[in-house]
């Protein structure tokens, strides 16, 4: 029943963010001027890859304005879907199409870790501590990470509240020095099975056809913008010196709460990874809209220039 699952995959959602959070300590700080360049180089790629994404869509593939904008951005699934359907896109297109890009980029990411980085799985277990070594104060301030959080979130309108609240009061707190604990590895376990079973519920509800077609589209989609992140990664390690590692995951065009599990999984640095996608999804959301406005502007413009003609 999906109406049970989606309180649960929201609860898991915050535990995730309130780890994620816990992975930032005082030392984060030291380290967040060293990575200026690669925040620098997160915003580039965004206006790039989407640009490119918005030309194919409409171009190639003869999608409608909106949908092919809104379909293009390379983060915010669910802020897409919002605005799109503002906008008058088709919702649904835009709904798989990001879904299939996630699915992908998920997918694409492990494997090529092993076969081409020559990553070894270092087992099954998931770090964090035991439900018993927490005490009553770590417990209390974790609950509290990931309720005020989202509610803070919330008031705030900040994109994906339910993550984005609860990462950034824990970080906050951990930065601060007031705890060091984190949530308990089964809790771990468990958030990254719901996640993992809510990318595939994302496509119920579509005919075969459409999904095959429409996914097919999405793994050009996904597969291109993997390939700019390669790209910009090789550029950004040359330029910045920062590990090849994390500035793929960085840039990589998956969903935060995704790309993070795999950072965790890799255990290539959460702080860094989950930063950049937060400042990635930041940038989609609020440009996105002003963006779309000056595009139709300009295409109108276009037109009746043409017209006149």
């Amino acid at each position: 029943n999906l109406k049970l699952v989606w309180p649960l995959q929201l609860v898991m959602v915050a535990v995730l963010g309130v780890m994620l959070g816990s992975a930032f300590s005082p030392e984060t700080l030291k380290d967040a001027f060293r990575w200026l360049g690669s925040f620098a180089g997160v915003i580039s790629y965004v206006v790039a890859v989407g640009g490119c994404t918005l030309f194919y869509l409409y171009r190639k593939k003869g999608y409608d304005l909106p949908t092919a904008f809104f379909s293009s951005a390379p983060g915010g699934f669910s802020d897409m879907v919002i605005l799109g359907a503002e906008m008058g896109a088709d919702v649904r297109i835009i709904s798989l199409i990001h879904s299939a890009r996630i699915f992908f980029v998920v997918l694409t990411i492990p494997f090529a870790f092993r076969f081409f980085l020559g990553y070894e799985p270092s087992g099954f277990g998931v770090p964090g501590p035991s439900i018993a070594s927490l005490t009553a104060s770590d417990i209390a301030i974790l609950t509290l990470c990931a309720v005020a959080g989202f509610w803070v979130a919330k008031l705030m309108r900040l994109p994906a509240p339910i993550f984005t609240g609860p990462i950034l009061l824990s970080a906050a707190i951990h930065l601060g020095g007031l705890t060091d604990a984190r949530p308990p590895a089964v809790l771990i376990a468990v958030a990254q099975v719901v996640l993992g079973t809510s990318i595939g519920c994302r496509f119920t509800g579509y005919k075969l056809k459409n999904i095959l077609r429409t996914m097919a589209t999405g793994a050009v989609v996904a597969m291109a913008m993997l390939a700019a992140a390669l790209v910009f990664a090789l550029v950004l390690e040359r330029l910045t010196g920062l590990p090849f590692q994390a500035l793929f995951l960085a840039l990589s065009p998956g969903g935060m709460p995704e790309m993070s599990l795999i950072s965790l999984a890799m255990n290539v640095d959460i702080a860094f990874v989950s930063s950049h996608h937060l400042g990635r999804i930041f940038v989609v959301v609020t440009v996105a809209p002003l963006t779309f406005h000056f595009l139709t502007k300009f295409l109108a413009v276009a037109k009746k220039s043409r017209a006149g003609k």
